[in-house]
């Protein structure tokens, strides 16, 4: 089977416990993160990610908790595939 990748990204103002809400979302999941950049630029956070849903068939669920944890944090999560998130960014 081959591997499946999507883009998670979390935009928002920065607060304490970002991070922890969503690595243990996709943990809970079985989300492996295969990479992660995050910054803060000024007072804004900035996190991509790139995981492994090979073996989460429910993405519409897992986009479903995320969202709401963003909300609970103040920040806009998305989860994309990585096919759609390079078709919408090729130039």
């Amino acid at each position: 089977m081959a591997q499946r990748r999507a883009v998670v990204s979390v935009i928002g103002k920065d607060k304490v416990g970002i991070i922890a809400k969503v690595t243990t979302i996709l943990a809970e999941n079985g989300v492996n993160i295969l990479d992660i950049s995050q910054t803060i630029l000024q007072d804004f956070f900035t996190m991509m990610m790139i995981v492994d849903v090979t073996n989460d068939q429910d993405l519409e669920t897992l986009q479903k908790q995320l969202s709401e944890a963003g909300q609970s944090l103040g920040v806009t999560i998305n989860l994309q595939l990585e096919e759609i998130f390079q078709a919408m960014h090729r130039v």
